[in-house]
């Protein structure tokens, strides 16, 4: 059986489960010992949360990763478990020169990758009313969406002309399919990031490249340490990272992380918009950026 075959396996059985916790940690228990069909990957967020654990199972998996972050000793921690197939870079992902000059050092050293996971991302409380907010939808949408076009612009080329399949990743968030009080800013940056993947998607249909948007819930991350709000179907970023791997591997486009909570949101998109935002108006909002409990935004001015 093929590796694509086996990990088309486990989607099947990932996607016939009922869904919950259970299935998740059905999934991972038939996808670690699992080889991966990706044998050259970039993967930007690699530092900590989902991207950490993406990189261990890539790495695990025999891939040549090149692990893109702003944290040096955890990527070099990461590069260690395999020095000959990883390189470690810790550009600014929105900076579209930063982002040529890593896949000018990584082409020519591994070759046009196979899979590229745009994984960067920041997320913070929002209020319009203080202009102080502004700077930080700025950068928001500067890490959360120009992010990953200069993360896929440089590599897109190379991949196509390898002639081989491929995949971009984008991770969205479930955010991005209505706004939530207090959440306009990664609202925001997360509905553009899913627009425009489908937009690049259709481009690239006739060629051997796929687009796939992941839409997570809730992760057990750094992003989510501060918030004061209940978060159901809370993931664990291992289990996130096997039904991720598992979703682009089976060719699934539009990847819902876990899909209780996609139901869920969809659920209540489907409400008036009027009651929709009474029952949203009183819950608790992510911390802005200074306040107890708020996650640091790098490049913040």
């Amino acid at each position: 059986m093929s590796d694509i075959s086996k990990f088309e396996t486990d989607r099947e059985k990932f996607s016939r489960r009922s869904v919950g916790a259970s299935t998740v940690a059905v999934q991972i228990k038939t996808t670690e010992t699992t080889a991966l069909p990706f044998q050259n990957a970039v993967l930007t967020g690699a530092c900590g949360g989902l991207g950490q654990a993406l990189a261990r199972r890539l790495i695990a998996g025999g891939a040549r990763v090149a692990l893109v972050g702003l944290q040096r000793d955890a990527l070099d921690k990461l590069a260690a478990l395999a020095p000959a197939r990883c390189a470690v870079y810790t550009p600014d992902v929105s900076d579209a020169a930063a982002m040529r000059a890593v896949a000018a050092d990584w082409l020519p050293r591994f070759g046009a990758p196979d899979l590229v996971i745009a994984n960067a991302g920041v997320a913070g409380g929002f209020d319009t009313a203080e202009p102080d907010d502004l700077r930080v939808m700025r950068r928001m949408l500067e890490i959360n969406l120009l992010g990953v076009a200069t993360t896929f612009s440089p590599f897109l080329a190379p991949m196509r002309d390898s002639g081989r399949r491929g995949a971009l990743v984008g991770v969205a968030s479930i955010a991005g399919w209505r706004g939530m009080p207090g959440n306009g800013a990664y609202c925001a940056s997360k509905a553009g990031l899913i627009t425009y993947l489908q937009s690049l998607r259709a481009e690239l249909r006739p060629t051997r490249l796929r687009v796939h948007t992941v839409s997570p819930g809730y992760l057990r991350t750094a992003l989510t340490a501060g918030n004061r709000f209940a978060m159901p179907g809370l993931l664990e970023p291992d289990e996130a990272a096997s039904a991720l791997l598992a979703g682009v591997a089976g060719g699934e486009e539009h990847i819902v992380l876990p899909r209780r909570v996609g139901w869920l949101s969809r659920a209540l998109g489907l409400l008036p918009a009027r009651l929709h935002d009474r029952i949203l108006l009183g819950q608790p909002r992510k911390p802005r950026a200074g306040e107890p409990g708020a996650t640091d935004i790098p490049g913040l001015k």
